[in-house]
């Protein structure tokens, strides 16, 4: 655990490597973590839906957050995922995670939460854990959306429920509907899917990006340039000139990973020399063929002065 975390910045999102018979590979995890610290994230989120989380055993995913709380061992603030199909099991996986050392923890509701059941639960976990909240804002086939109104109230009025990651329909005006309406009472907003559309939501507001971990150097640099800006008259945050071209210069990869998810991360990881093997237990497997490596070798290659982490 970090003293006094700055939730802001670059929360990367570490994949969970997989050897060729497809158990989890712990000395790429490390690697992986690693390299995101070493390529500048402000923090690290494990394991969620970039981590393959819903494919891991609670066993599994207890301990890819020990192997990264322990890697990062202070360095960054660590924001463990403990989404689960029952509050029952999202609570044990946030006792989990307080017990580890996590400086905070990030849920969805269970798939066909009613408004009730998603305040129960985020009750329960804020109450389990007595650490800061995210609230993960997504949309199906992920996990069902938040109402943002039922956002408002648990920021206003459960203890501990202070952040949102918002990645549901529309996030640039979910998060501008949660400043107006929320106030003081929440604590900041990350965006997901990428980092897609991190430039709207600076512009915003947002406190950063968790975004998952094959080019976080690229990410970083993009967040250095928008912090760069300053606010202006109306204390609104500037998008610089130069974080807008090296934005737009990243859409191509920001693309190829819309289409490929988690298959997207890893070959990238691998095609770096992170980790050993693309290998994903999706059941929806979206496999890369030689065009799409072809391809996504170009990518990394036309955006190589953003990537500054070279393997040894």
């Amino acid at each position: 655990m970090t003293t006094n975390p700055q939730f802001r910045g670059v929360y990367a999102i570490p994949v969970t490597p997989f050897n060729d018979d497809l158990s989890v590979d712990w000395d790429s995890l490390r690697k992986c973590v690693e390299f995101s610290v070493e390529a500048g994230a402000h923090g690290i989120v494990v394991p969620v839906n970039a981590s393959e989380g819903p494919f891991l055993t609670d066993t599994e995913r207890k301990q890819v957050l020990k192997v990264a709380i322990e890697v990062v061992d202070g360095a960054v603030p660590v924001v463990g995922g403990v989404s689960g199909t029952s509050t029952t099991q999202s609570v044990d996986l946030t006792r989990n995670a307080a017990e580890l050392g996590a400086d905070s923890v990030m849920a969805m509701p269970p798939n066909g939460a009613t408004s009730s059941i998603m305040w129960d639960h985020f009750a329960a976990i804020a109450e389990a854990g007595q650490l800061p909240v995210w609230i993960q804002n997504n949309k199906p086939p992920a996990g069902p959306i938040v109402p943002t109104d039922m956002m408002v109230r648990m920021l206003n009025e459960v203890e501990h429920v202070d952040y949102v990651k918002e990645e549901s329909n529309l996030p640039g005006q979910v998060m501008t509907e949660l400043f107006e309406k929320a106030g003081g009472a929440i604590r900041g907003v990350m965006g997901g899917m990428g980092g897609r559309y991190l430039v709207d939501e600076y512009r915003r507001g947002s406190c950063g990006t968790m975004p998952a971990g094959h080019i976080t150097d690229a990410h970083a640099r993009l967040w250095d340039a928008l912090e760069a800006g300053g606010t202006d008259a109306d204390g609104l945050q500037v998008v610089t000139d130069e974080a807008r071209d090296i934005w737009e210069r990243m859409i191509p990869s920001l693309n190829f990973e819309f289409m490929f998810g988690a298959n997207a991360y890893k070959a990238a990881y691998w095609r770096r020399g992170i980790i050993k093997t693309p290998k994903t237990r999706i059941p929806a497997n979206k496999l890369l063929d030689k065009f799409d490596y072809e391809e996504l070798d170009r990518i990394l290659d036309r955006m190589s002065d953003l990537l500054s982490w070279r393997a040894s």
